[in-house]
């Protein structure tokens, strides 16, 4: 699905990427983790052409995201609220997005309507525009938006950020089950170790913009490792 090949990015003295060779497998919920700084938001930016690599070079299905769009007609992204059109309703901005995407109206409908649950009665039929939600809806729409057309690739970073507890349940739930239902490949990045733990068959692990482990997670397996290395003891290779 993913191929990335001698991928570097660095700013100024800082390097933010530096991954020789690093594979993401279709049907794979893949959870990047680490501290602030380790690069998992760069990766994701490199991943969408929204930042040139230094060197190197990605592949997404065999198209390379910085020499052809292609890829875009398979990925559902939501990084932050920024993606938004907040002018529009929640409803007006499904629609559009709908639209450009060649759904029809009622095709539309009953794509929201998969998603009433994880939107808990405050996004459907509340009259506001995205800038006046607060950010928890804000995220359920993007999240919603990055989804409704069924991608085969969903990038999500933080996506489990500014959700109260009911919601960030809802959401393992609703990617577990997207998962299963469409074998569609998903990466998330998360503060959230447990959160991540629960939802992800792999997880890779950040460091100054090097991936420093990468862990099968089978029955959680990763959580030992993962809860070693995040409060200070050293990580096995």
């Amino acid at each position: 699905m993913i191929q990335i090949t001698h991928l570097k990015k660095a700013f100024g003295d800082t390097i933010a990427c530096d991954i020789p060779s690093f594979e993401i497998k279709k049907g794979e919920i893949l959870g990047l983790v680490g501290n602030n700084g380790a690069g998992k938001t760069t990766l994701f930016r490199l991943l969408l052409d929204l930042l040139k690599p230094d060197n190197g070079e990605i592949s997404i299905n065999g198209i390379n995201p910085a020499k052809c769009e292609d890829w875009k007609s398979f990925t559902g992204v939501h990084i932050d609220d920024g993606f938004l059109i907040d002018y529009l309703t929640p409803e007006e901005y499904f629609s559009f997005l709908g639209k450009i995407s060649g759904m029809t109206p009622e095709e539309v409908d009953g794509k929201q309507r998969n998603f009433e649950h994880f939107a808990g009665g405050e996004i459907f039929g509340q009259k506001k525009l995205i800038r006046d939600l607060s950010a928890g809806n804000k995220q359920k729409v993007g999240i919603i938006a990055a989804l409704m057309r069924q991608p085969e690739l969903v990038i999500l970073d933080e996506p489990f950020n500014f959700l109260d507890p009911s919601s960030q349940n809802n959401l393992k739930h609703l990617l577990k089950n997207y998962n299963q239902q469409t074998n569609s490949t998903i990466l998330i990045s998360s503060h959230n170790l447990q959160h991540t733990i629960e939802i992800s068959s792999r997880i890779a692990l950040l460091e100054k913009g090097s991936i420093i482990k990468d862990m099968p997670n089978k029955a959680e397996s990763a959580k030992e490792e993962l809860k070693a290395y995040f409060e200070g003891g050293d990580m096995q290779s």
